[in-house]
């Protein structure tokens, strides 16, 4: 059998789930979640993960494979998509890559990830730092370790600055040493060949169904999902406690509001706002993919 990976992909309600669906039962194949957020147990309303009728007849891999409170990362996705996709064509399958994660979906083009380790002495240190001196001083060290300049690292970002201190740290070199031992890395799955799909919408029919979604989802009771995560211990995994409808929901509970119409109009908000910035990332990032609107050509995919 030909060694191929399809991909479908695109913003937010754009219709992927579904059409995704359709073609994998379609063409007997598998499909394997590049949806950052299907990983973990209980987030179902807010991330429109896959019902049960939606994966009946389709083997889904990547969904409810974490607890709430711990964090599912980007390596650990990138170990278990290789175990899925060698398991999968070992048994003559094939396998569909359905999802929106960029930095995830990334990891199947370019490498993402490297094999470093750091003790987790550097990891408790580096968070005490900023903890009690703040983000200045976590940059500050940075400094001093790489008098070479920082590159073009987000220094207003907390979480990379402090990533890429305690990387540093743990392994004695500078980022750029880092980077070019990272840059000599293997490109992922050579030897298949990648079709990919990105799905879009007419901007105003997209609206549409990002508003229809967010309503969707509280009737359903999206507010009642985001409590008993907060019970589980969602606000200490951060890219859960942060993912779109979940941070607002979180927000609007905590400061006692009523109105469900103020909470909606926020997710909608954030939703559009996250749709531009997947257009951007889609166009830049994603390489000869083919881009099929739903709204005026409806043509099988993987022709």
């Amino acid at each position: 059998m030909k060694k191929i990976l399809y991909f479908l992909t695109g913003p937010t309600a754009s219709g992927k789930t579904a059409l995704g669906v359709q073609w994998a039962k379609a063409n007997d194949a598998e499909i394997l979640s590049c949806d950052s957020l299907l990983f973990y147990k209980g987030m179902d309303i807010g991330t429109a993960k896959p019902c049960e009728l939606e994966q009946q007849g389709v083997k889904h891999h990547g969904i409810d494979m974490a607890s709430i409170d711990e964090q599912f990362d980007v390596k650990s996705y990138c170990d278990f998509s290789k175990t899925v996709i060698d398991d999968a064509y070992e048994r003559g399958k094939k396998l569909l890559i359905l999802g929106g994660s960029g930095f995830y979906l990334k990891s199947f083009f370019v490498p993402v990830v490297d094999d470093i380790e750091v003790s987790e002495s550097f990891n408790n240190y580096v968070l005490s730092l900023y903890e009690e001196e703040g983000l200045m001083r976590i940059v500050t060290e940075l400094y001093k370790l790489n008098p070479d300049g920082l590159g073009d690292l987000d220094v207003c970002n907390p979480r990379r600055v402090q990533k890429a201190l305690i990387r540093c740290l743990g392994t004695g070199k500078s980022l750029l040493e880092l980077k070019k031992s990272f840059d000599k890395q293997a490109i992922p799955f050579p030897e298949f060949e990648k079709k990919v799909i990105i799905l879009d919408r007419d901007p105003d029919i997209l609206k549409d169904r990002i508003r229809s979604r967010v309503f969707n989802m509280l009737n359903f009771g999206l507010i009642d999902e985001v409590k008993r995560l907060v019970v589980q211990g969602i606000e200490k995994n951060p890219s859960a406690a942060s993912a779109i409808g979940y941070r607002e929901t979180i927000r609007w509970l905590k400061s006692g509001h009523e109105n469900e119409d103020d909470l909606s109009e926020a997710i909608i908000l954030s939703t559009n706002k996250l749709v531009a910035k997947q257009r951007k990332w889609f166009r830049t990032q994603i390489k000869g993919a083919q881009v099929v609107n739903l709204d005026k050509e409806r043509a099988k995919i993987f022709n």
